[in-house]
């Protein structure tokens, strides 16, 4: 069994990392029954003796004490801190933390060159023992945000690094980009320059906008309480609510944004971690769904949305979480595939669904979708047997697809509206080793990304030509 490593950077991600880890837990607990250390719980989990300190790491039997395979990174206290002191503070220790108390202001200069290179060394340690502790690392996984100074300019610079420290790990990276009403007014500066860092040296990126979270959460609400589906309360659900948690706090405006990211990532890395007829590595998302180096960016829908939320909604039919999927409804941007041009297509499935179900729906689908000439049958599929908790089935579409361009455009043209100008410039040309050519290198960079997509979508409604069969000279 293969074990992933979670690097959480800056006040967002370490949000939608404590989201993370209290929902992995609870979907191990309702499996877990006997409270065994098994190879599902190693992939995110360590099972340490702490009877004596910071013991020995235990590889079976019995539960003895938890830790996260996470390293917790910000440059202000406040959150860390509120982790540290709430449920999940057993599961991380303090070799785990990386923080400082006055923040990068909203800054990418600050969090990507000045912190950068001061913590440089100790992010470097705290990921070789990170690594030092899985028997088969496969995968890390970044969470941030790009409009703020930390998770952009931290953590693009903590992404560089695993690039050079562990170059045949692969770099998964969750980076929740700002919507256009954005309260910091530098976050198109911050977003653009961590793009050019996204687009050289991750592997995948997931983007996801606030927007959209925003619109489903709203979504989810008008369900549970409409009351014509005959929703009632559901305990046990993985929730965009926090109740249910082992200890109840009162919840945080952003808590149920979050938690649809949780399980994102809990959806995405399920065929890893539990059985299913048709496993699906990591590894194989980005080798197949990225035929591109730079086109890396997977547009994620997760369906049925009532799979995220503590009610009781009778089940739509099977086939029409599949439909769900490919709606605008159910983007984590905003963002609607079917009339984009897909490069390839990843339906993970989790519970009671059989290779005949997801055989039939793509077939179904298949007419209404528009896939790149040489890849008609770029599809890729996984079936997990292990449902989300108090649920029978959910469906997690990852797409590499053209309509991730209008978020690209707007980011672009917010960018340009400030930098014509040259406002807020001097905050960022101030900090050590920050220059003007950053600017102007970030901008060329997203310009170059936008056009490779321009260039796909000028291919788009050509004539379908199967390609040539082999001839044999007899």
């Amino acid at each position: 069994m293969t074990q992933s490593v979670v690097v959480q950077v800056g006040q967002c991600g370490n949000q939608v990392g404590c989201r993370f880890w209290d929902l992995a837990l609870r979907e191990h607990a309702d499996i877990n029954k006997k409270g065994i250390y098994d190879e599902a719980l190693s992939s995110f989990f360590r099972n340490v003796d702490t009877s004596d300190g910071d013991g020995p790491d235990i590889y079976k039997g019995k539960i003895y004490s938890l830790k996260a395979r996470a390293l917790l990174i910000d440059m202000e206290e406040g959150v860390v801190n509120e982790i540290l002191q709430g449920p999940l503070r057993d599961v991380f220790d303090s070799k785990q933390l990386i923080t400082d108390v006055s923040g990068s202001g909203n800054n990418w200069a600050v969090g990507h060159k000045l912190y950068g290179s001061q913590y440089q060394e100790n992010i470097v340690e705290k990921l070789r023992k990170a690594a030092e502790h899985c028997d088969c690392l496969q995968c890390f996984f970044i969470i941030h945000s790009m409009g703020g100074g930390t998770g952009s300019g931290l953590g693009t610079f903590v992404l560089k690094l695993l690039e050079d420290e562990f170059p045949e790990v692969y770099r998964f990276v969750t980076s929740v980009y700002p919507s256009g009403e954005d309260d910091v007014i530098t976050s198109p500066y911050n977003s653009v320059l961590a793009m050019k860092e996204l687009n050289e040296h991750a592997d995948c990126v997931l983007p996801i906008e606030n927007e959209s979270l925003f619109d489903i959460v709203n979504k989810i609400h008008q369900m549970a309480n409409s009351g014509k589906l005959g929703s009632t309360v559901k305990q046990n659900s993985l929730v965009t609510s926090s109740a249910g948690r082992a200890k109840t706090v009162q919840e945080k405006p952003f808590d149920a944004m979050n938690n649809i990211l949780a399980n994102l990532l809990l959806n995405l890395t399920s065929s890893a971690r539990f059985e299913g007829s048709l496993n699906m590595d990591l590894n194989e998302i980005s080798m197949n769904l990225v035929p591109f180096p730079r086109l890396h960016y997977l547009v994620s829908s997760l369906t049925p949305l009532y799979t995220l939320a503590d009610v009781n909604v009778p089940s739509r039919r099977l086939d029409q979480m599949f439909s769900d999927a490919f709606s605008k409804d159910h983007q984590l941007i905003q963002a609607d595939p079917k009339h984009s041009l897909y490069l390839a297509c990843a339906l993970l499935v989790r519970g009671n669904v059989q290779v005949s179900d997801l055989r039939r729906n793509i077939e179904r689908l298949k007419p209404s979708l528009h896939f790149v000439s040489w890849n008609q049958e770029g599809w890729k599929t996984s079936l997990c047997s292990v449902p989300p908790v108090g649920h029978s089935h959910s469906l997690l579409a990852l797409a590499n697809n053209t309509c991730v361009k209008p978020t690209f455009i707007e980011l672009k043209d917010r960018f340009m509206k400030l930098y014509k100008k040259k406002a807020h410039l001097h905050h960022y040309l101030h900090v050590d080793g920050m220059e003007q050519s950053c600017f102007s290198e970030a901008i060329s960079s997203l310009s170059d990304l936008i056009e490779e997509y321009n260039e796909l979508d000028a291919t788009k409604g050509g004539p379908r030509t199967d390609p040539s069969r082999l001839k044999i000279a007899v």
